[in-house]
C-alpha cells in the first residue's frame, strides 16, 4: 500500500492510446417476434414509441452538453470581457481557434481556465509549466470536460470522469463508494465494469479491509501497484487485478465517501501533477454525494434489506419498485429501485438499462388498459397479492412491439412492491442470447423514416462506422460518399431496387472510416410501406464481414497453390506410370520358357495419384536357368516406381553370376539399404532348372508362392527371410520343390488379397479356394483365364496396385 502524498506512487503503466475504447452498450432484440410482425400502430404503441425516440435524443443531447457547457462559459466570459452580444461572443471564439490553431473546445476550457480561481485552474497550469508534451494543455479540457458532464446524480460523475478524465490514463472501471456513520460503504455508484459487479457490491459491511475502507481509515489517498498481490478485495477484484487508487472524497473538511480507480495493468512510478488531478476528480465525487440522497444502509431499512435479500436468492426475474408520487401523494410512476441477478428482460435489453429506470420508461406499454401498472397500482393500494398464470407483457424496441407470455406474482412489502415473472421456457435464454448477438456477429441495424428524416442507429452501428455514439447517423443517400468509389454503382443499384421498385435489396461494399481502417461491409435493408403502400421507411442491417473476406482472399490463394500442387502431382504420377508401363504392360500374353508357360496380369491401383511399386520379371539367364521373381517397393508415386526399376534392374544383374535365390536377396539387400533412399521392399526370388524341374526360392518379407497340383491349391513350405533395405545385412533361407508336369505356379503380390477386415491367414485361405475352384479355368491348360478369374472374383478393399505371375509346367 502506498500514501499518494508521498514520492514514488505507482502510475499506470499502460499508454492512453493503446486502451480499446469501452464496447457500446446495444439492445440486442432481433428475433424475438414482434407483437403483429411490424410496428405498433395503436394509441399506446405510437406513445411508447414516441417516449423512446425522447429517451434517445436525451441522452444524446446530454452527451453533446458536455462539450456545449464549456463553450457556453466561455462565450459568458467573452461576453463580459468585450462587452459583446452572445452571437458576437461565438464568432469571436471561433475566430481565436482558428488564429491559435485549436479546436473551439479547447480554446473555451483555456478561457474557462484564467477566468476560474480553483484547484483545475491551478492543477492546469502547473502541469502545462512542467510538461514537455506539447499535447499537454489537454489536461484542462479533460478535467473541465469531465466537470461539465458531472452535473447530476453520482452515476452521471462517475461516467464523466471515467470517459474524459480517465480512459486517457489507462484506467477501465471507477467506483464511487459513499461512506455511512456505521463504518460500512454503500457503492453510490460505478461505470466500466460488467454488469453484474455492482449489484454483489452494493453494500460492503463494516470491517471489510477493501481499498476504499485503508483510505478512508488512514484519511488519505493509498495506491496499490497490484491489487491481486495486495490480496484484498474489493469490486472488479477478478477483472482488474492491475493497479488500484483509492482517494478520500470529501468538501470542507468532510470525507463523505472514496473515489476507487481500477486499472488493468500493473502502477508505475506517479507524478504529483497526477495525485492532484486525482484529488480534483474526488472532489467532484463528493458534490456528488452531497447532492444524493441518503443511501438506505444494512440496519436503516431493515424491511428493505430482508425483501433484498429475498430476491437475490430467487431464480425467476424480481423488480423490488417503489411509487413516485406527486404532490396529492397518488403514485405517478414507480422507481425500479434492484433486479435480483436472475432478472433478464425479454426485449434482450442489458440489466443496468432496466434498474434504476422508471417502470413507464422501461416498460411503456405496462400502462395498457388491465395492465402490469394497473396490476401494481392496486396492489399497492389494497394490499393484495396479485397472481396471474399467464399475462402478457409488453415493451417497445425501435418502434417494434415486443410481447411474451409469464406467470406473474405482485406483492407489497412495505413502501415497496415486488413484482416477480416467470417468462415462458427458452425466453430467458434467448433473451440473453440476443444481448450479445449483434456485438459477436457485428450487426448494426438501423431504420431511416422517410417523411420525418429522422434516423435510428444503434450502438454497434455507430461502432461499425466508426463514429462516436453522440455524431449524426448518416442517411443511405449518403452511403456512397463514405464508400469506396468502385463501389458506388453497386451501391446506387442497391438503393433503385429499394427505392424505386420497393423490393428487398443487399450488397457489400468497402466502407472508408475516419481512423482510415477500410472495412468490408455486407448491408440488407427492407422498405416499409403504410397502408396506402406508400413508402415510408427503410429499416435493415449493416453487418461487418471483412473477417469473412479476407479468409476468402486467403482460400482463394490457398485454392490456386492447391492447384497447382494437385498440377505437378497429376505430372509426377502421370511420369510414374508412363515408367511403370514401359517397364511392365498391364498384361503380357504367355511366353515360352523351355517347358515353361508364363502368363503376367498388372492392375495398377484405382486411384490414378497411387502409382504403386510392384514389380515382376521372367528372364532366360546364361545359366540355362530361368528367374521368376516378383516384389512391392513400399508407398506409392514416382520415387516407388524409380524404385521399382532399380531393384527389377539390379536383381537380374546379379542373377547372372549364377547364385542361388538366397545368395541374391542377401545381395539385393545390401542395394536396397545401401543406394536407394529409404526404400523399403519385399519380394520373392526362385530360379527354376528345365534339366530337373527343381525350383529354387527365397523371400524377403513377401506371401509365399502357391503351388496348384491336381486341383488342389498349397502354399509352398514357408521360409524366413526379413524384408529388403531394413537392415544393413541380412541373411535369407532357401526353399526347395520339385515342380511336375501339370503344375501351376503363382507369385503374387498383397494387393490380390489384402483386406482391412481380415487377417493374412483368412485372406490366404480365401486365395487358395478360389484358385483350385474348377470354375477358375475354362480349360486344364487356360493359364490366361485361370489369371482373369483370380483377378476379377478376389475381393481385396485395400485400392492398391497388383501383379500376379502364373507359370505352367509341361
Amino acid at each position: 500500500m502506498h500514501n499518494l502524498h508521498q514520492p514514488g506512487i505507482p502510475v499506470p503503466r499502460t499508454d492512453a492510446a493503446s486502451q480499446p475504447a469501452p464496447a457500446p452498450l446495444g439492445t440486442a432484440a432481433d428475433g424475438i417476434e414482434p407483437a403483429a410482425g411490424s410496428p405498433d400502430h395503436s394509441a399506446v404503441g405510437r406513445l411508447a414509441h414516441t417516449v423512446e425516440r425522447l429517451q434517445h435524443e436525451l441522452r444524446q443531447a446530454n452527451d453533446e452538453a458536455h462539450g456545449r457547457a464549456l463553450i457556453d462559459l466561455a462565450k459568458g466570459i467573452l461576453v463580459e470581457r468585450l462587452r459583446c452580444s452572445p452571437l458576437e461572443a461565438a464568432g469571436q471564439l471561433e475566430k481565436l481557434a482558428a488564429q491559435v490553431g485549436t479546436s473551439s473546445i479547447e480554446l473555451a476550457a483555456d478561457l474557462v481556465n484564467q477566468a476560474s480561481r480553483d484547484r483545475i485552474t491551478d492543477l492546469a497550469r502547473e502541469f502545462v509549466a512542467d510538461a514537455a508534451d506539447p499535447s499537454s494543455p489537454s489536461l484542462g479540457l479533460r478535467l473541465r470536460s469531465a466537470e461539465a458532464g458531472a452535473t447530476g446524480d453520482a452515476q452521471a460523475v462517475a461516467q464523466s470522469i471515467l470517459q474524459h478524465a480517465l480512459q486517457p490514463l489507462g484506467a477501465r472501471a471507477v467506483a464511487i463508494w459513499a461512506a455511512n456513520a456505521d463504518q460500512s460503504l454503500t457503492l453510490a455508484a460505478s461505470a466500466g465494469f460488467t454488469e453484474q459487479e455492482p449489484l454483489r457490491w452494493r453494500h460492503v459491511p463494516p470491517g471489510v479491509p477493501t481499498p476504499a475502507r485503508q483510505a478512508l481509515d488512514h484519511r488519505a489517498a493509498t495506491g496499490y501497484d497490484s491489487l491481486s498481490a495486495a490480496a484484498l478485495p474489493s469490486i472488479g477484484q477478478h477483472e482488474f487485478r492491475g493497479g488500484r487508487i483509492a482517494v478520500p472524497a470529501g468538501t470542507g473538511g468532510r470525507i463523505t465517501g472514496v473515489l476507487e480507480i481500477c486499472w488493468p495493468d500493473p502502477l508505475l512510478e506517479q507524478p504529483q501533477s497526477l495525485q492532484r488531478q486525482f484529488e480534483v476528480l474526488a472532489e467532484l465525487c463528493a458534490t456528488a454525494l452531497e447532492a444524493e440522497p441518503e443511501p438506505a444502509t444494512a440496519g436503516q431499512d431493515p424491511h428493505l434489506d430482508e425483501l433484498l435479500e429475498l430476491t437475490d436468492g430467487l431464480h425467476d426475474p424480481c423488480l423490488v419498485l417503489r411509487p413516485v408520487t406527486d404532490a396529492a401523494g397518488n403514485a405517478t410512476d414507480f422507481l425500479i429501485r434492484h433486479v435480483n441477478p436472475g432478472f433478464v428482460d425479454f426485449a434482450g435489453r442489458p440489466r443496468n438499462r432496466i434498474a434504476g429506470a422508471r417502470l413507464l420508461d422501461a416498460y411503456p406499454l405496462a400502462a395498457e388498459r388491465s395492465g402490469l401498472f394497473e396490476k401494481i397500482e392496486h396492489v399497492l393500494a389494497t394490499g393484495e397479492p396479485f397472481r396471474a398464470e399467464r399475462m402478457t407483457l409488453a415493451a417497445t424496441v425501435e418502434g417494434v412491439s415486443l410481447t411474451t407470455a409469464a406467470r406473474v406474482s405482485i406483492s407489497r412489502h412495505g413502501a415497496h412492491v415486488l413484482v416477480v415473472w416467470t417468462l415462458d421456457d427458452g425466453v430467458p435464454k434467448v433473451a440473453s442470447l440476443l444481448q450479445h448477438a449483434q456485438r459477436l456477429g457485428r450487426i448494426g441495424g438501423f431504420e431511416e423514416n422517410l417523411v420525418t428524416r429522422e434516423i435510428v442507429w444503434n450502438d454497434t452501428l455507430f461502432d461499425l462506422h466508426g463514429l462516436p455514439p453522440t455524431a449524426q447517423p448518416v442517411p443511405l443517400e449518403q452511403l456512397a460518399s463514405r464508400a469506396h468509389p468502385d463501389d458506388a454503382h453497386s451501391i446506387g443499384r442497391f438503393l433503385r431496387t429499394l427505392l424505386h421498385h420497393r423490393r428487398p435489396a443487399s450488397t457489400s461494399f468497402r466502407l472508408h472510416r475516419a481512423d482510415t481502417f477500410a472495412r468490408h461491409i455486407r448491408v440488407v435493408a427492407e422498405p416499409v410501406l403504410d397502408e396506402n403502400s406508400q413508402l415510408v421507411a427503410i429499416r435493415g442491417a449493416f453487418q461487418d464481414v471483412s473477417s469473412q473476406h479476407w479468409t476468402e482472399v486467403a482460400l482463394a490463394a490457398t485454392r490456386d497453390q492447391l492447384a497447382h500442387t494437385e498440377q505437378e502431382a497429376a505430372e509426377r504420377s502421370r511420369l510414374a506410370l508412363q515408367l511403370q508401363h514401359a517397364i511392365m504392360p498391364p498384361s503380357r500374353g504367355p511366353a515360352e520358357l523351355f517347358d515353361l508357360r508364363v502368363a503376367v496380369r498388372y492392375r495398377p491401383a484405382e486411384t490414378d495419384h497411387l502409382v504403386g511399386g510392384d514389380w515382376y520379371d521372367a528372364v532366360t539367364l546364361p545359366s540355362g536357368h530361368v528367374l521368376l521373381c516378383v516384389g512391392d517397393i513400399a508407398g506409392h508415386g514416382i520415387e516407388a516406381a524409380t524404385g521399382m526399376v532399380a531393384l527389377r534392374n539390379a536383381l537380374r544383374g546379379l542373377a547372372a553370376t549364377g547364385a542361388g535365390p538366397a545368395q541374391l536377396l542377401t545381395w539385393l539387400n545390401s542395394v536396397t539399404h545401401h543406394l536407394t533412399d529409404n526404400v523399403t521392399a519385399t519380394a520373392v526370388c526362385a530360379l527354376y532348372d528345365p534339366a530337373t524341374r527343381r525350383l529354387r526360392w527365397a523371400r524377403a518379407g513377401h506371401l509365399p508362392p502357391v503351388l496348384l497340383r491336381d486341383g488342389t491349391a498349397n502354399t509352398l513350405p514357408t521360409v524366413t527371410g526379413i524384408l529388403l533395405g531394413a537392415i544393413d545385412r541380412a541373411n535369407y533361407e532357401q526353399g526347395e520343390v520339385q515342380l511336375e508336369s501339370g503344375d501351376t505356379l503363382l507369385l503374387y503380390t498383397d494387393g490380390l488379397i489384402e483386406r482391412r477386415d481380415c487377417s493374412v491367414e483368412d485372406s490366404l485361405s480365401n486365395l487358395l479356394a478360389l484358385t483350385q475352384d474348377n470354375r477358375s479355368s475354362g480349360s486344364p491348360d487356360d493359364l490366361e483365364h485361370r489369371l482373369d478369374h483370380l483377378l476379377r472374383y478376389t475381393d481385396a478393399d485395400t485400392d492398391d496396385d497388383t501383379c500376379l505371375i502364373g507359370v505352367r509346367v509341361g
